[in-house]
């Protein structure tokens, strides 16, 4: 398992999103106050935390069990837990954080599929290290 920048991205996409999903169930039964969004328009943060929570979810099971995915899942339920529960107006701030993680996280996964952790990419264009990538899996073809 790595700690690194997508891995705490991943935790904070799902437990922001599930929390921003979330709140409105709460802060109904508890009388808790809601934000204009939340109380008028409700659909717009429950689709913008399930959108971030998806995407955190995502790379938690991309990553796999191996690597750290059940640790994602686990840190993201409690961030949310305690985001909701202890914060309460608090959390109306993940409207502008959800989104945000989920954005940078879909934004470092993209790099990662496109070669940018592999040593040398720093002179080569996408389009160069796709090119070497399927280079690579045709070599392995070949062995066969």
């Amino acid at each position: 398992m790595m700690i690194n920048n997508l891995f705490l991205l991943a935790i904070a996409a799902l437990g922001w999103g599930l929390s921003l999903a979330t709140y409105r169930v709460f802060a109904s039964k508890y009388n808790w106050p809601m934000g204009a969004l939340h109380a008028d328009l409700p659909a717009i943060p429950i689709l913008i935390g399930t959108v971030s929570f998806l995407c955190g979810l995502g790379f938690a099971v991309a990553l796999g069990a191996d690597l750290g995915g059940w640790i994602i899942i686990g840190c993201g339920f409690l961030l949310a837990i305690f985001w909701t529960g202890f914060l309460r107006v608090g959390s109306q701030i993940a409207l502008f954080l959800a989104p945000a993680a989920a954005f940078m996280l879909v934004i470092g996964w993209f790099g990662i599929q496109l070669g940018f952790g592999i040593q040398g990419w720093e002179g080569k264009t996408p389009g160069q290290l796709l090119k070497s990538d399927s280079d690579r899996s045709e070599r392995f073809d070949d062995r066969r």
